[in-house]
């Protein structure tokens, strides 16, 4: 049994409670079941935690299982990044790493079991000889001319479609149910076609490759899973599932149990259309930080916990919602706050002249990484020249705003407290240059004489500072459900990337890592871009729900 204390419960886990209680399964066995055609997203995360958190919850077994018949569209780079992917997330499958195709053999012979059994014929109808046989969800279909083609035809003319003697689309095999069924899943389905491509696992030994539905359940029971778990939207399927099963001369018997996929607003979770934004060049690659793939996540800066947080957050459940992107952004603010480094960056400066500071004095003032954490100490060096935030001055202001305003006061964070004296400004009347004095007795205290200065704002020095591209992030569709639209590619929001060259950040972010994460105070939460050539920081969040706001307003 599992440990109980501090894990989920779903309906899921109820029926494994059920099955080992009864005695029906002495353990669990789950799959992931990826098609390597294609980047994994936060849908699939969301698989990947129920399926491997299953596993190690009932002290069970997962495999990680590629199911590659469609070799036309898989790519051997796919399967790598979905391991990755999966190791990313902080999970690990058990034996090797398992293929659909590695039972190409035992899919081939349960396909001449069903022939033999008079459960499967060999169709020459074309597709659209097929689709208008097929009925729809009104009317029944009706029976193929080829139906009731004896076995031994079937088994001759399967074994040419092996052998390569037919064309592509000249024939197909069909399992032989019912073309009066409700489910039209069940109206004699495919279940092996002729494709000539080479295959990234066998290479050209096979030119028939069988459909999912035929492989998933038999794939299920050679491995022993006890557990199938997928979405919704093959509830139908499992129909066709159970009947394979019951059809063909196999001990296991795998249950499929549906859950319902994630829909998350502000994005798209099609593969088809991620595709095309990848095709189109309307996002930077599969891995751009506005896409909700693995890799785009982890390139904006989110981390297995806040995923994995999520995952947990937004539960197992059989009712379809859209998920609020808020949930998501919740889980990663959550997990930096607690654990990223702060730092201080100036991402639309203005200069500060400190006239009272030597000219060429370099204070090393000591800053702390975490206000709360013992995350050490970091050195900043103060001089008289400084960048500030342009938004944190005003000439006038009500009492409301807290920062630098033209004859007041305000702290500089982690050093002293300055007042700002004059300005100066270009031609057109822009600020260039703030002057400003400081008060030598402030730095770590209150002024002696006893006034209040209650606003903090941050600053990088301008003669130390170093420069980096810093890419804003907003959401990267400018409605909450994208799917829905005529055109999908229509409401794209055109600011959902903001590039800032040659912003100021303080000299320790130099040494960041790739994928690091930091708090840049006050601004947000911003990680080390892993592929750019040059110092890059994404933003991965803002310090608050900005857009809850909006939405509000």
């Amino acid at each position: 049994m599992a440990d109980t204390e501090n894990r989920p419960t779903n309906f899921i886990r109820n029926i494994i409670d059920g099955d080992l209680a009864s005695g029906k399964h002495a353990s669990t066995h789950t799959r992931f079941p990826p098609e390597p055609n294609g980047f994994l997203h936060i849908g699939h995360a969301k698989s990947i935690c129920l399926n491997f958190g299953i596993a190690q919850d009932y002290k069970g077994l997962c495999n990680l299982r590629f199911d590659d018949t469609n070799p036309e569209k898989e790519d051997i780079d796919y399967v790598h990044s979905i391991q990755d992917d999966v190791k990313w997330l902080g999970f690990d499958w058990d034996g090797e790493i398992c293929y659909s195709s590695n039972y190409f053999d035992e899919l081939y012979r349960y396909a001449v079991e069903l022939i033999e059994k008079g459960l499967a014929y060999v169709c020459f109808l074309s597709p659209e000889q097929a689709r208008e046989y097929r009925g729809t969800l009104t009317e029944p279909g009706k029976n193929s001319p080829h139906r009731d083609t004896s076995v031994e035809e079937n088994l001759a003319l399967f074994e040419k479609m092996k052998n390569g003697e037919f064309k592509e689309g000249e024939c197909v095999l069909r399992a032989k149910i019912d073309m009066a069924s409700s489910f039209m899943v069940l109206r004699d389905p495919i279940i092996y076609r002729i494709r000539f491509v080479h295959h990234h696992q066998t290479g050209d030994k096979w030119c028939i490759y069988p459909m999912y539905d035929f492989t998933h359940c038999i794939s299920d029971a050679l491995e022993g899973i006890t557990h199938s778990l997928c979405t919704l939207e093959f509830q139908d399927n499992r129909r066709l599932y159970d009947w394979v099963l019951e059809n063909i001369s196999i001990e296991c018997k795998p249950q499929q149990i549906e859950f319902s996929r994630l829909n998350l607003e502000y994005t798209v979770m099609s593969k088809r259309k991620l595709n095309d934004l990848v095709e189109n060049g309307l996002v930077d690659g599969w891995d751009d930080p506005r896409m909700p793939t693995i890799a785009g996540l982890r390139r904006r800066g989110y981390t297995p916990a806040s995923i994995r947080e999520f995952c947990k957050r937004i539960g197992i459940t059989k009712q379809d919602n859209m998920v609020e992107m808020g949930m998501l952004e919740a889980c990663i603010r959550d997990d930096l706050n607690e654990n990223a480094p702060r730092a201080m960056a100036v991402l639309d400066p203005v200069k500060i002249v400190i006239e009272n500071y030597e000219a060429d004095k370099v204070e090393m003032l000591a800053a702390p990484n975490h206000p709360t954490l013992d995350m050490g100490e970091r050195e900043l060096p103060f001089t008289r020249e400084i960048f500030i935030e342009r938004e944190d001055f005003r000439v006038e202001a009500n009492k409301k705003f807290k920062r630098l305003v033209l004859g007041k006061e305000v702290r500089l964070r982690n050093a002293y407290v300055i007042k700002a004296e004059r300005i100066e400004e270009d031609d057109a009347g822009n600020i260039t240059t703030i002057y400003c004095t400081y008060d030598d007795e402030t730095l770590g205290k209150n002024p002696a004489d006893g006034r209040k200065v209650k606003g903090v704002i941050h600053w990088v020095s301008a003669t130390h500072c170093i420069e980096a591209e810093v890419r804003q992030y907003d959401r990267l569709f400018s409605v909450p459900n994208p799917a829905a639209a005529e055109d999908f590619t229509a409401t794209l929001n055109p600011d959902s990337l903001v590039i800032i060259n040659n912003a100021k950040l303080e000299p320790s972010l130099a040494k960041a890592d790739p994928e690091q994460g930091f708090q840049f105070e006050r601004l947000g939460y911003y990680s080390r871009d892993n592929k750019a050539d040059k110092l890059t920081f994404n933003q991965t969040v803002g310090l608050r729900d900005s857009w809850a706001k909006i939405e509000k307003a």
